[in-house]
């Protein structure tokens, strides 16, 4: 039985929170990373982003970005899976996921975001 996780309901996403969330140079490199993935159901594993930081850190990061609704993580026994809540960060800020997307392309070497290497995205599962 998988273990579910709390996140906030579409209309309960903040701008502020996900303005101050998606000011760390590893949540950027993350949600860089999970927006790179070619289909919306699309999953990236957390051990996926080991590259980026030890363990213990990332585990912060990761529950960041859940508590501030940009991503959606799904527990399937000791795996951790995540996607990128774009359709609900969409409809509740039209073209502000699009808009950072461009600038973290355009400015990542110079913001020395770093680099998250990952072969195959899981596919969500039922």
């Amino acid at each position: 039985m998988a273990r579910t996780l709390s996140h906030p309901p579409r209309d309960q996403i903040e701008l502020p929170l996900l303005l101050d969330c998606l000011s760390d140079p590893t949540r950027l490199a993350i949600v860089r990373s999970l927006s790179r993935l070619e289909t919306s159901d699309a999953e990236l594993r957390c051990g996926d982003f080991n590259n980026l930081g030890a363990k213990s850190n990332l585990a912060y990061h990761f529950a960041r970005l859940r508590e501030a609704g940009v991503v959606r993580t799904r527990v399937e026994g000791t795996a951790r899976y995540m996607q990128l809540r774009r359709k609900d960060l969409d409809a509740r800020f039209p073209g502000l996921i699009d808009a950072i997307l461009t600038a973290v392309k355009r400015d990542a070497k110079r913001l020395a975001l770093p680099e998250c290497e990952f072969t195959e995205p899981a596919q969500k599962r039922g």
